[in-house]
């Protein structure tokens, strides 16, 4: 204790004898220079300015990926005049991957023309950095600008910072946007126009270039650099006085799977990124690039393949998908992806199909720059990509005379609308995840598929304009492993499934598929043997989906089934009780369900219910007080359905619901049941119920479009919509008169 005194004593007697400012040490941290003025941060550098400014904010983080302008933001706002004005001391520091708080601390002595101690311990020199910002303060204010802050270690290095000067705020920047350190400011790619400017200013137009020729190869240079200034100014300075045929053969290079990331400067500012994760987060982000460039993904479709391969420590499946999803945030935290909520924003209970996952494309072609590293042979990598286009397989699966052995145990294949030619063979023992995305309006799935006796995980996605056909299902039923099945956008029956007899499969999810008239045939099969182990169903947007098959209910193995933006739906079997271990049902959206069968008062497991949105229903079960596990309630949007009396009979129960709803319904049921909780939902734009719209309108498409004999393109146009729906509210307003605009001429046609 006395030897720490002592130092502590020496510390202070030294920075009491600070010596006469030193001019070498004069600008150690001083924020360096701008050579040009950056282009396109006009509007981030307000909006920054405006929150550093702001006297709530004491502490700020810049984040975005590597190469996106924080280090060129924070600089070129270092050197506002407003800044200036407002801050008598600007201290500049570069942190990196490997924080040394007592390094730069001797370096701000330094610059403030002080001798810099020795420390022997963070806290010493925590203490002289309070002393010097107390004796720089005063009426001055004091910005300290932190550059290249990494998660790691941040949270050790960022808490020896002092939070008790009135006059000091602290701005740093850093990749990750997990740091825990007050407001966070994210930073996007730059404008299409702004990126434009920064192009023109680093690459010169090459000679005998025509406009339209120059125009051309501008945009597709410009697209592949994705927004971010790094590659704009790496990429433009390489084709910088090259000629038209440089230019040319780098966009050729590219169209044939080419990557923008051969800079070697390129490479060192983003691998960083993926060299701080730990190993499974390694991973994860290499699973990324099997997915196409600009695919929209939804998160279920990342989190079944994850909670597979890498959720193995969970001991049930749901504890399983809370690690992939933990996974995802870890990503998203680090920049390396982003989450895309789609009307609520955050998951519930387990419900991830609101949320879509987006990558930056530079972030996506490091994904498969790292998985080329892994092997140097294709057929030897983790991670496969097959990509055919206009019939053309890649030459390593061409001219073979014993079938292709791939290594992989993840296999991504794509086909394009022109596919028509017969599959080789190949063996692929290995496989345990397969997506197939198809946009043939015909698919006849690969019998190869039969060899993954390791296959868990089957996803067929169809980017096509309608349903797809999908043949030769039957090559699915000798996988002894297979656990989840999801199809997006196929044309199907439930017996397909049933007959198929995958006694291992867990769950099957169905989004805007269509089931056709649905038959009650079962073809004398055994259900609770035939699909023993399956847990969990969820449907989704299938619009032309009425009713259930019977069957279904004898299925006595599954936990939860999910309904959901189902608009067609208007009935449930009235065997449904027969699902003794059903835990959760969910019918969110589906407007034309007026009621529920009088037996789901038999699911005595039942603990969630979920009937938001179901605007027709007009009355819930009378005896709905017999479900005592049921604990929480989901019914935005039901004031108009009655509750029988028994429901003062459950206990415990939360229920969610909009402000309507709680008072019409739950208010005064507050006094009359045992701990009853109404949490009344803020009022938000909902993008299911205009997503709904939009689906509602495919069914009359269809039937347009088969009593024309045309193809309208009505299928592509909505589905255009949809997404734009998705991803933007706003936007999405404007469409629906183009979407009512659709709705008419297809009902003028029927």
């Amino acid at each position: 204790m006395e030897a720490n005194n002592n130092n502590f004593q020496t510390v202070f007697k030294k920075l009491d004898q600070l010596s006469a400012p030193s001019p070498a040490f004069g600008q150690l941290c001083s924020v360096p220079e701008l050579k040009t003025a950056p282009v396109g941060f006009a509007l981030p550098l307000m909006m920054l300015k405006k929150k550093l400014l702001d006297a709530a904010v004491v502490r700020l983080v810049v984040s975005a990926p590597a190469g996106c302008g924080k280090t060129t933001l924070v600089r070129h706002l270092c050197h506002d005049q407003d800044i200036k004005r407002k801050f008598q001391h600007i201290f500049y520091s570069v942190v990196s991957s490997t924080p040394n708080f007592r390094k730069i601390v001797q370096r701000l002595l330094e610059h403030n023309g002080h001798q810099a101690p020795t420390f022997d311990n963070d806290t010493q020199a925590a203490n002289v950095l309070k002393t010097l910002l107390e004796e720089l303060d005063g009426n001055d204010q004091i910005l300290l600008v932190l550059d290249d802050v990494w998660s790691a270690g941040a949270p050790s290095f960022l808490e020896n910072f002092p939070t008790d000067i009135p006059n000091l705020k602290i701005l740093l920047t850093s990749r990750f946007n997990s740091l825990d350190f007050g407001d966070t400011f994210k930073l996007e790619p730059l404008k299409k126009e702004h990126a434009k400017t920064l192009l023109i200013q680093y690459a010169s137009r090459p000679d005998h270039a025509s406009d339209a020729e120059y125009e051309r190869l501008f945009q597709k240079i410009l697209e592949r650099c994705a927004g971010f200034p790094l590659l704009i100014k790496v990429i433009g300075g390489s084709l910088r006085k090259q000629s038209l045929n440089q230019w040319q053969g780098q966009v050729i290079e590219w169209s044939g799977g080419g990557s923008v990331l051969n800079s070697r400067e390129v490479i060192e500012r983003l691998k960083p990124s993926f060299d701080a994760l730990d190993s499974n987060l390694k991973q994860c982000f290499l699973d990324m690039g099997l997915f196409l460039e600009d695919q929209v993904i939804r998160a279920w479709m990342i989190t079944d393949i994850w909670a597979e391969l890498y959720g193995g420590n969970g001991k049930t499946e749901k504890d399983k998908i809370i690690v992939s999803v933990k996974y995802l945030e870890d990503l998203a935290s680090h920049n390396l992806l982003d989450l895309v909520p789609l009307g609520k924003k955050e998951h519930e209970d387990g419900f991830y199909n609101d949320f879509l996952v987006t990558q930056h494309d530079i972030l996506r072609e490091l994904a498969i720059n790292q998985n080329k590293s892994e092997a140097i042979l294709e057929l030897k990598r983790i991670r496969l990509t097959l990509e055919i286009r206009d019939n053309r397989f890649p030459d390593w699966c061409l001219n073979l005379i014993h079938p292709v052995a791939v290594n992989a145990s993840l296999l991504s294949i794509f086909t394009d609308n022109e596919f028509s030619s017969p599959w080789f063979e190949m063996d692929c023992p290995n496989v345990e995840a397969l997506v197939l995305n198809i946009s043939s309006s015909n698919y006849a799935l690969p019998s190869f598929i039969a060899t993954m006796k390791k296959l868990k995980v089957v996803i067929i996605i169809n980017h096509g304009p309608g349903p797809a056909t999908l043949t030769n299902l039957s090559c699915l039923s000798s996988l002894p492993k297979l656990k989840r099945i999801r199809l997006e956008k196929v044309a199907i029956t439930f017996l397909d499934i049933l007959q198929l007899q995958l006694v291992s499969l867990k769950k099957m999810f169905f989004v805007m598929c269509s089931f056709g008239e649905v038959s009650n045939d079962k073809n004398e099969i055994d259900v609770s043997k035939a699909l023993s182990s399956l847990q969990e169903i969820d449907i989704d947007y299938c619009y032309d989906l009425e009713k259930l098959p019977n069957w279904i209910s004898e299925a006595v193995s599954l936990q939860s089934l999910s309904i959901t933006n189902c608009h067609k739906l208007s009935t449930l079997p009235e065997a449904i009780g027969n699902l003794s271990k059903l835990e959760l049902l969910r019918l969110s959206s589906c407007i034309n369900l007026t009621e529920l069968p009088e037996t789901i008062v038999r699911l005595s497991n039942l603990q969630f219910l979920d009937i938001s949105d179901c605007l027709g229903l007009r009355k819930l079960p009378v005896e709905i007080g017999r479900l005592k596990k049921l604990k929480k309630i989901s019914m935005n949007k039901c004031w108009k359905c009655e509750l029988p009396d028994s429901v003062k009979n459950l206990e415990n129960l939360e229920v969610k619901c909009d402000e309507e709803t709680a008072v019409v319904l739950w208010k005064g049921l507050e006094q009359k049941m045992i701990n009853l909780k109404v949490q009344v939902e803020e009022r938000e734009h909902n993008l299911n119920l205009l997503r709904l719209f939009v689906v509602s309108i495919f069914s009359t498409a269809k039937v347009a479009e088969e009593k024309t004999g045309h193809d309208l393109h009505l299928f592509q146009s909505i589905n255009y919509l949809s997404a734009t729906v998705n991803v933007n509210f706003r936007l999405g307003i404007k469409v629906v008169h183009v979407i009512i605009k659709i709705k008419i001429v297809c009902h003028e046609i029927v």
